[in-house]
């Protein structure tokens, strides 16, 4: 499998990242399953690992941790913190305070002394971020944390977190993990670009639209769609509008001599800004189709056929961020007083 440099952390990364996600109560409950699944990964070639502290409350971090005994040095392991793990409003965000206590956690999960990748899994309004990034460079200064990364952050977000590292001398984000696929395109317009302009690695997820792209005769069957129903209910019109896209899609890819998976995943691939794609599979067959397009290229007039069906920066379903929302829109506080 291909490899990458991701941004300018001069780690060599695959062109796909094992997501682990699905790992655990929220998806696969079988840990023996996990774990093979996890090494048929790294017997592929892809030595980039990511994972965080509240998939299925850590119990993916320690399948992950389980299935790297061993193999420790062979991969670039990713984590990410941020999201609640507790009813407590301070076992989430991005306070000192939470993620000191946040890192050692998922290191003794993990069962390994140091996390090449530590990710702030989503923005914190209320917590200065040059306090986050002070924080985090005390884990990078103790050995604990390689580099530091964001997930899911808007562009201007972005920027400001550069800015307050550069007055305060502290280690910047070298990284952000945004949501992408064919029928999710929004980053295109700002955030890949801003990636770009300060030379961040981009590790993305959801190639597959949370089922949409699977192949699938019927996405709303898919076991996504139990954790988030809204996104396939085709009595809203935007759905409809999507599953036509999918119905284009999946011919083209016909066309083109692929399942659709291997479009969605090559698409993905194919943007200059993205370093790694991120596959969450759930099951073995899943991941043995994922892998099988780990080297698929499409031709430009594919692509032009896609930017055609889903326009470039677009969005088909505007409410379908669940997963991505911008937190000014979606926390009605921080719209009103």
């Amino acid at each position: 499998m291909k490899r990458r440099i991701l941004g300018g952390t001069g780690m060599s990364v695959s062109e796909f990242a094992l997501g682990a996600m699905m790992f655990g109560a929220m998806g696969n409950t079988d840990h023996d399953e996990s774990v093979r699944m996890i090494h048929a990964a790294l017997d592929a070639g892809i030595n980039f690992v990511d994972t965080a502290d509240v998939y299925s409350r850590g119990e993916s971090e320690e399948i992950v941790g389980r299935a790297l005994k061993g193999r420790r040095d062979e991969v670039v392991l990713a984590t990410k913190f941020a999201m609640p793990m507790g009813a407590d409003d301070n076992q989430r965000g991005g306070s000192p305070r939470w993620i000191k206590r946040a890192a050692e956690d998922s290191l003794r999960r993990l069962g390994t002394d140091y996390i090449d990748l530590y990710q702030m899994h989503r923005p914190d309004y209320a917590t200065d971020i040059g306090e986050t990034l002070a924080a985090l460079s005390d884990l990078v200064r103790e050995g604990k944390v390689r580099a530091i990364g964001s997930s899911t952050f808007p562009a201007e977000l972005i920027v400001e977190s550069h800015w307050a590292a550069a007055r305060a001398g502290l280690h910047r984000f070298r990284t952000e993990q945004p949501r992408y696929s064919i029928v999710n395109r929004t980053i295109e317009g700002s955030v890949l670009p801003v990636a770009q302009r300060y030379g961040m690695g981009v590790l993305t997820y959801g190639p597959l639209a949370s089922g949409w792209l699977s192949g699938r005769m019927d996405p709303a069957q898919s076991h996504r769609a139990t954790l988030a129903p809204q996104a396939f209910d085709l009595a809203v019109p935007a759905n409809q509008a999507r599953q036509e896209a999918v119905r284009q899609l999946t011919k083209l890819a016909a066309d083109a001599g692929l399942p659709l998976t291997h479009l969605a995943t090559a698409f993905v691939r194919s943007h200059p800004a993205v370093t790694s794609v991120l596959i969450g599979p759930r099951r073995p067959e899943q991941l043995d189709d994922l892998l099988a397009g780990a080297e698929v290229e499409l031709s430009e007039d594919v692509l032009d056929r896609i930017d055609e069906i889903v326009p470039p920066g677009t969005e088909i379903n505007p409410a379908d961020n669940y997963m991505a929302a911008h937190p000014a829109l979606q926390d009605k506080r921080l719209r009103r007083r």
